[in-house]
């Protein structure tokens, strides 16, 4: 299950200064907003055998309902939504 993890750690690794997590809930699912310094927005890398990393958002695509990047005054917000629940029928 994707965890507001992989977006700490982005913030983290490439974005000097302070960073903020917003996390809010409700009966479907979450909402994750990281706020950081950096303006630089997130970027999709080429596809290649000989990359190592930098899959960080291809990740956090695949895996949630929702994502939006917003620039701040000072930074820029990034927003994703996961569902938490599944309402759709089981195969087996």
């Amino acid at each position: 299950m994707f965890t507001p993890s992989e977006l700490v750690t982005n913030t983290r690794k490439y974005a000097p200064g302070l960073c903020l997590l917003d996390l809010e809930l409700d009966e479907t699912g979450a909402e994750i907003a990281v706020w950081d310094t950096n303006p630089a927005l997130p970027a999709l890398h080429g596809r290649g055998p000989d990359r190592v990393g930098k899959h960080g958002l291809e990740i956090i695509l695949a895996l949630c309902e929702s994502y939006d990047v917003q620039r701040e005054s000072i930074g820029k917000r990034v927003k994703v939504r996961i569902r938490l629940t599944d309402h759709s029928p089981r195969r087996f």
